[in-house]
């Protein structure tokens, strides 16, 4: 069976650094960190108490009041989310939507509603629990909420891969897209949403000392591969890529943001927040997305790096990156994100895929923000923290996850692969 080839045509995003394909791409070039003290919730009993939040969302601007009522904010994110990349696709849903599909990854998916209603719970028994509960928690409420909204009736799937869980979704989209018999399923929603700010879920994390504890200079605190580097720093938001096959694209006329040509997904099997020391399987999942792009490691311009500013992930990764490519790892950016808009967890890996889209879209590659002082087991090409302009047409994107789920996507400008 012959195989489709897969495009990207239309990006949303609801960020702590900017919504929309244009607010995000504007967020990065700003290179201002969204990272600030938390205020909506008392954190004086965690070592932690930073986080990126999203300034400006205000579901009652985006949603119908009875959405509102109805979804919690890991739905509503990815809802938003979804919306804008359909309109910024241009992509008529009219006609085609049992031939249109949906992947939304999500570590925790509602759990910050979960906790509310336990609380309800505990103070006023099971009169005081919403009705919506049961509807809201569970992490496909967010794909089946944009079929709902979007009237899509073709595959829709929610994954809980952890911090992987984003460029997974993104990843098994192009899968199903590539693999599709003519006729079958067209375009496909895919990305990732979180919504983990609550007490209880953040307190957790700082519980393990996972996250950075530099309150004191929170824009900062999340410094990815900076040789003081103590922690990720939690963050919320979604964002969704239109997928299509090109063929569907190239006859409607759509734009052509980034071409999908690989994709791959290893697990560690060693433990459930440390890396495998030696990142063999990370290395693997390297080499697997290259071969299944068709293309040689050394023909990479950039790697957006996963990259979280924690002490063991970004060491680890540098070593993937020097096993999988060799002398080329030392020739070519790589370079992280979360300095700016903090780790989304499961939305992370999706930001991320979106933002590479835009670097091939513009023809720049982002910096790293807060990398001060690389740190000598990090030490590749670094750029200027708000990066610089330069010919670029495949990326590695990276996403490595909690219990050891590594995922790799490689995009192409629309005019590399051969046509």
């Amino acid at each position: 069976m012959s195989r489709q080839r897969v495009v990207i045509t239309g990006i949303g995003a609801v960020t702590p650094i900017g919504s929309g394909a244009e607010g995000l791409w504007a967020g990065v070039l700003r290179g201002e960190s969204a990272v600030r003290p938390i205020e909506n919730f008392d954190v004086s009993m965690f070592r932690t108490r930073i986080a990126a939040q999203i300034p400006d969302f205000r579901p009652e601007d985006e949603l119908e009041r009875k959405q509102v009522r109805r979804l919690e904010r890991f739905s509503q994110l990815a809802v938003v989310a979804a919306r804008q990349a359909v309109t910024d696709g241009g992509l008529d849903l009219r006609g085609i939507e049992e031939d249109v599909g949906i992947h939304i990854g999500s570590a925790l998916g509602g759990v910050a509603f979960g906790e509310e209603q336990h609380t309800q719970f505990v103070q006023h028994g099971v009169r005081g629990v919403s009705p919506l509960t049961a509807l809201s928690v569970f992490g496909g409420a967010g794909a089946c909420n944009v079929a709902m909204d979007l009237g899509i009736y073709g595959p829709v799937v929610g994954n809980a891969n952890s911090c992987a869980s984003g460029t997974i979704a993104i990843g098994e989209a192009f899968r199903l897209l590539r693999d599709s018999p003519a006729g079958g399923v067209r375009a496909m929603l895919a990305g990732g949403a979180e919504a983990p700010l609550a007490p209880l879920a953040f307190g957790a994390f700082a519980l393990i000392k996972a996250m950075s504890s530099a309150n004191d200079t929170p824009e900062r605190a999340s410094r990815p591969f900076d040789a003081e580097r103590d922690g990720f720093v939690m963050s919320e938001g979604s964002a969704v890529l239109l997928l299509e096959t090109r063929e569907h694209a190239l006859a409607r006329g759509a734009h052509i943001y980034a071409e999908v040509l690989g994709y791959a997904h290893t697990n560690d099997a060693y433990h459930m927040t440390a890396p495998r020391p030696d990142g063999a399987q990370a290395t693997r999942a390297i080499r697997l997305a290259l071969a299944d792009a068709g293309i040689p490691g050394d023909v990479l311009d950039y790697v957006n790096a996963h990259a979280s500013s924690t002490p063991l992930n970004d060491a680890t990764e540098v070593l993937a990156l020097r096993a999988a490519l060799g002398a080329h790892a030392e020739c070519i950016p790589v370079t992280g994100t979360k300095g700016l808009h903090g780790h989304a967890l499961g939305a992370s890996g999706a930001f991320e895929a979106a933002i590479a889209c835009m670097a091939l879209e513009h023809q720049y590659v982002p910096g790293t923000a807060n990398l001060r002082t690389p740190d000598p087991a990090c030490d590749l090409q670094h750029l200027p923290e708000t990066g610089r302009p330069q010919p670029v047409r495949y990326v590695l994107s990276n996403s490595f996850g909690f219990g050891g789920i590594n995922a790799c996507l490689v995009l192409a400008a629309p005019d590399a692969a051969a046509a």
